[in-house]
């Protein structure tokens, strides 16, 4: 589902952490989120995000993990943003990468503590990634900003009031 979001609800995060890991497949489209979102991040006080790019979606689970490891235990990661597309084809190879992204994204995030926000995109087409990648209020990479500065100011307002 596609959704016009807001720019102007993004809350401001200054000295947060974060990290953008992209896979290397459809950059021509995932180029666009990873600038929206970078665009976003800087807009809103967060120092420049370091950028990763791997192999493929299914190293994206494995890469946050190691990243979030190896933060200084004094200055953890605030948030791990992700994206990727998979692409439907004639074997099931789509859904286990889906799959296989989507749990250990999950565990990943439970095992260490720190946010991972997944733009991972299962989809058929071409039109359907470029629809998401376009410079405009559609573009994932606002989406995936917004979460990101959403839930780190929950966490720092959370810690705020059990201090």
């Amino acid at each position: 589902m596609q959704v016009l979001l807001d720019e102007k609800t993004m809350p401001r995060i200054p000295g947060a952490k974060i990290a953008i890991l992209q896979a290397k497949w459809y950059r021509e489209h995932i180029d666009g989120m990873v600038s929206k979102c970078t665009e976003m991040l800087l807009a809103a006080d967060c120092p420049q995000p370091e950028h990763y790019i791997l192999p493929g979606s299914l190293e994206l689970p494995l890469a946050a993990q190691t990243i979030m490891r190896s933060a200084p235990k004094d200055k953890p990661y605030d948030a791990i943003i992700v994206f990727g597309a998979i692409m439907k084809g004639e074997t099931y190879h789509f859904e286990m990468i889906a799959d296989a992204c989507s749990r250990d994204f999950g565990q990943v995030m439970l095992s260490e503590g720190i946010p991972i926000i997944m733009e991972v995109i299962p989809i058929t087409t071409m039109e359907q990634l470029a629809a998401r990648s376009k410079d405009d209020g559609f573009n994932k990479g606002i989406e995936a900003a917004l979460a990101a500065a959403e839930i780190i100011t929950w966490r720092r307002e959370l810690a705020q009031r059990t201090a």
